[in-house]
């Protein structure tokens, strides 16, 4: 596991545990060794389980023992337990806030792109994720979009050349920004455009670049636009998609469809941990 998130790891144990914990180290000694289980309350796809839940416990203490019941990707089912962790009792509980905030996240976030990626199941299209992520957290919840089959956007703003509003904006036009960044950007990045209109798709195919976003256009539109590119670019549909919607979009022909409610508006998984002694 990378280092930084070892780190992390370390300085969100840190942030929740502060100098101590009263209750638990007044109530168990430091020789009480106990098992922990976490159980799953409701159905969901499972996130964080295979490496994630059981380095918080290794980072609280290398002794901690443990195993998962269910692979990160497969469906938990109500009352089914899906890990277990084995050590000290203090550690135990020390990590369990912890452990089950990541788990209850990360598998609430898989099992929403899940439900869009079923949604678009049999097209020709990926679901993507954005930016927007809880800070801090971005590394997890990317990684529990892939776990539930949908696929990455950039991952920072180094990733990727992508022309929004405010820029085109400020440069004066989809042209000009697009001539300024051929001549200061690598020759090895993509360029994406945002678009609200025909005239814009129009004018990103006579720049040439390379990827085109649809941004909150109409499904009809949106079909316009595809067969005016026909091809030239990869097509992105962004903005106000939705579980009720997202096929329809799909049916247009774009290519990509970005869900930014894939991390900032998954619920969280109802998940417990249940400790004997």
């Amino acid at each position: 596991m990378d280092t930084q998130v070892i780190r992390q790891l370390q300085q969100f144990l840190e942030e929740d545990i502060g100098l101590g914990d009263i209750t638990t180290d007044s109530v168990f000694g430091p020789q009480q060794e106990g098992k922990a289980v976490f159980v799953a309350k409701e159905e969901f796809v499972v996130a964080g389980l295979d490496e994630i839940a059981p380095l918080v416990f290794a980072t609280r203490n290398p002794r901690i023992v443990c195993a998962a019941m269910r692979k990160d990707g497969e469906t938990a089912h109500p009352g089914e337990r899906i890990f277990s962790a084995q050590g000290p009792v203090r550690d135990l509980l020390c990590a369990e806030r912890l452990a089950l905030n990541l788990v209850q996240r990360l598998s609430g976030i898989a099992t929403l792109t899940a439900a869009f990626v079923r949604a678009v199941e049999g097209l020709p299209v990926r679901i993507i994720d954005t930016r927007k992520t809880t800070p801090g957290l971005r590394g997890f919840e990317k990684y529990a979009v892939r776990v539930g089959g949908g696929r990455n956007h950039r991952f920072s703003l180094a990733d990727g050349i992508l022309l929004k509003d405010n820029h085109i904006a400020a440069c004066g036009s989809i042209t000009q920004a697009v001539r300024t960044l051929r001549d200061k950007a690598p020759h090895t990045l993509k360029i994406e455009v945002e678009t609200e209109n025909l005239a814009q798709v129009e004018e990103c195919l006579a720049c040439g670049v390379e990827i085109i976003m649809l941004d909150n256009m109409a499904p009809a539109l949106m079909r316009q636009a595809v067969r005016l590119i026909g091809g030239r670019a990869l097509v992105e549909a962004s903005g106000g998609v939705n579980l009720a919607n997202v096929r329809e979009i799909a049916e247009t022909g774009v290519d990509l469809i970005s869900v930014g409610a894939l991390t900032h508006s998954a619920r969280a998984m109802d998940i417990s941990m249940r400790l004997s002694v």
